[in-house]
This record gives structure tokens, C-alpha cells and sequence, in this order.
């Protein structure tokens, strides 16, 4: 029988199957009609209207920083995935396993758990971002020493020190990659007064942008966009030179997060982590230079895992193999679960 791991960010909705792998990797965005509010495209066809929506078209992404901002949408967009996970399979296992921001508050796991039971996943268990990417890294369960995971995803950063299939410390902030393209349109808009779309800047930050200087600072771009004044179409040419310092700012940021939380270890985790360095996971990874720069920043040995994009499903999928794991997990969720509900009829 087949089970599902999920793992739903802001930028992306990742669904794999136990015995098949990856099969939804999507973005988490919606179309809807604006005047009725009818769901109109989901996933990678909402992606291509996104920046070029016709009149009475929106496209929104229902989930923000990591946790529910539009429940109705989060649950109609899961619930579309899961369908395309199923693949129209009919003794498909009705359990499945999705991660949670570390950081989350009671009411916005209760907000994730609602939208899974009313996209009819069956039996859900939650686990934290940070752990399932450590197994997906190839943590085991049963490793005595600790060991710190770094997932960098759209809007959230999770940082996990994982020691003996459990959380020691972790930190969760809610920024990420998808903060590089915030500020660079807002760069754009303020110093070149161009009013650019969130595609265009996502292009600047993968063509462009990096998180170390750049080899060659003077290499130029065309962008277009509308002019902030006349608001005419006009192009512009901008340089890795001028991105550089506009990517660096947030990436800076992020890195500021791990480094505290490796500065809040207990004396026999340092070492630990001193031996064997931090494991990069998430979309964020693969941005250019973070890892050389998380490196410089902590004297730390840092590698990307592979396919990082996919080391919380496939941290997920393990637990499958983890009976007493899975056993814990179901049971807290279930209680968490339970919990909610009574607290809704008090």
C-alpha cells in the first residue's frame, strides 16, 4: 500500500510516494476569478498567468512564510495535488506524513491539519522541516551525535540540530529566497525607477545575483518593466555589480540565524557539528554561493545535499521505514489534533 509525504512551502507543493518517488513538484500558487472567487488554475498552470493575468484574474500564493494565510485555497490546492499524486489509483494508502514549519503556532498547525483532513488525505502526521531533512540528508535514526541541517526554503529558513532521530535545537525564521526577489524589485523600483515583475527579478537572482561576488562584477542584463513616473514600457541594463550588494543584504540575514543558533550549543553538540560541519538543504541551497559564503561566515565545513529541493519528502518517505518513529508521530498529531478540536467546542 502506498503512503504520501508532503511537503507544501510557499514556493512549492513537493508530493512523493512511497515505491515511486517524486511524483507532484509544483509551484503553490492559485488562479482564482476575482469576481467570484472561483478557483480557476492551480500549480504550474496558474504559475504561467502569474505577472500576465487577465482582466478579473488573480493569482495568489494561499500559502505564506510557511503556514496557512488562505485556508479555503491552501485546502482546494491540496487537495488538487493529492488527486494528481492518486493518479486515479483506488487502493492508495489513506495515511500520509507532511512537515511543518518549526516555528509554527498551535492555531496555524491546526489551520495545516484542517486543510489535509478536508483534501481528504486520510491520517496525518506532522513532523518538523528541520528532522525530515535531516534523514532525507541520511541522518539515521539512531545517530548518537548531533549533527545541524540548514533548510533554506521560499519564505522560511530552518535551522535543526539533530541528534538520536530527534530535534536538539532549532530556529526557524521566516525569510528566504524568495526575499532576494522582494528586494531586489524593491532596488529596482527605488534606484532605477522601473517597476519590474516578481519573474523578471527571479531571473536577475538566478542569472545575476549570488551570494559572493560575483567573478565579473561589470556583466550586464536587459530587463524590462514599466517606468515608475510614466509608467511606459522601458528597458534597462543592470549589472552583477549592483545586484550583488541588494542579494547579499538578505543573505546575510539568513546566515546571521544560523549563526546564533550554533552559539547557543550545549559544549558536546559543538563539537559535534565542529567535526562534521552543516548540511544545506532546500531551493535556497542551489542560490549561488550560499554555501562558499555560509563556509567563510561560520569556519565550518558546508556542503549542499543532493538534490536538496527534495530532502524533506524524501526524509518523510524514511520515516515510512521507521516504525516506532512513525508510532510517536502519528500519536502526537493525533493528540494535537484531538487537543485542537476540544479546545473548539469549549
Amino acid at each position: 500500500m502506498a503512503f504520501m509525504a508532503i511537503d507544501m512551502g510557499s514556493a512549492s507543493t513537493i508530493i512523493a510516494v512511497r515505491g515511486r518517488g517524486v511524483v507532484v513538484d509544483e509551484p503553490s500558487l492559485v488562479a482564482v476569478d476575482t469576481a467570484t472567487g472561483e478557483v480557476i488554475d492551480i500549480g504550474r498552470e496558474a504559475r504561467q498567468k502569474y505577472g500576465r493575468e487577465a482582466r478579473g484574474v488573480a493569482v495568489i500564493a494561499p500559502m505564506l512564510n510557511g503556514v496557512v494565510a488562505d485556508f479555503e485555497r491552501t485546502q482546494e490546492m491540496l487537495a488538487h495535488f493529492v488527486r494528481k499524486a492518486r493518479g486515479g489509483l483506488t487502493s492508495f494508502g489513506r495515511r500520509a506524513l507532511m512537515s511543518v514549519f518549526s516555528d509554527v503556532t498551535p492555531v496555524e498547525r491546526r489551520a495545516l491539519l484542517s486543510a489535509a483532513q478536508h483534501a481528504r488525505v486520510g491520517r496525518v502526521g506532522i513532523i518538523e522541516e528541520g528532522l525530515a531533512a535531516a534523514f532525507g540528508c541520511g541522518i539515521s535514526a539512531d545517530d548518537r551525535h548531533a549533527s545541524a541541517v540548514v533548510d533554506i526554503g521560499g519564505g522560511t529558513t530552518n535551522v535543526a540540530i539533530v541528534a538520536s532521530g530527534k530535534i536538539v535545537r532549532a530556529r526557524a525564521d521566516r525569510i528566504g529566497s524568495s526575499n532576494i526577489d522582494a528586494a531586489i524589485i524593491n532596488h529596482v523600483r527605488r534606484h532605477r525607477g522601473l517597476l519590474i515583475g516578481a519573474r523578471t527579478a527571479e531571473r536577475l537572482k538566478l542569472e545575476i545575483a549570488s551570494a559572493t561576488v560575483p567573478v565579473d562584477l561589470a556583466h550586464e542584463i536587459p530587463i524590462n518593466g514599466s517606468d515608475v513616473l510614466t509608467r511606459m514600457p522601458r528597458s534597462i541594463e543592470i549589472s552583477a555589480g549592483e545586484i550583488y550588494p541588494v542579494a547579499q543584504e538578505v543573505v546575510r540575514q539568513i546566515v546571521a540565524g544560523v549563526g546564533t543558533t550554533l552559539g547557543e550549543l550545549p559544549p558536546e553538540v559543538a563539537g559535534d557539528i565542529y567535526d562534521r560541519g552543516i548540511i544545506l538543504t532546500g531551493g535556497g541551497a542551489l542560490f549561488g554561493g550560499m554555501d562558499e559564503y555560509l563556509r567563510d561566515e561560520t569556519k565550518l565545513p558546508v556542503r549542499v545535499a543532493d538534490d536538496p529541493r527534495y530532502a524533506i519528502v524524501r526524509g518523510l518517505e524514511q520515516m515510512f521505514d521507521e516504525p516506532l518513529l512513525m508510532r510517536r508521530v502519528m500519536r502526537q498529531s493525533e493528540q494535537l489534533a484531538l487537543a485542537l478540536e476540544s479546545q473548539d467546542y469549549a
